[in-house]
């Protein structure tokens, strides 16, 4: 699970065994966790984040797209999602 950014207490990161799905970020703070599609940024899946801290989070991963789309093109390959 390489960790991709960390900010403030949030940490993005991928799944190793998930190249086949689209390109996405996991967002982790405490017990609580996220997942988002990269293209377009879109939340797939919440467990704990309130609305309010989904809209932070949905901001972040725009922000730091491109980073992100280069790190997920750099661990999985061209061909990962």
């Amino acid at each position: 699970m390489p960790t991709v950014l960390r900010d403030g207490p949030y940490r993005l990161y991928f799944f190793s065994h998930e190249p086949s799905e689209p390109a996405h970020v996991h967002v982790d703070c405490g017990d609580f966790s996220a997942k988002f599609w990269l293209v377009p940024v879109s939340l797939a899946r919440n467990y704990g984040f309130s609305p309010r801290e989904l809209k932070r989070l949905h901001e972040l991963v725009e922000t730091h797209k491109t980073l992100l789309m280069e790190a997920w093109h750099g661990h999985f390959g061209a061909g990962g999602g």
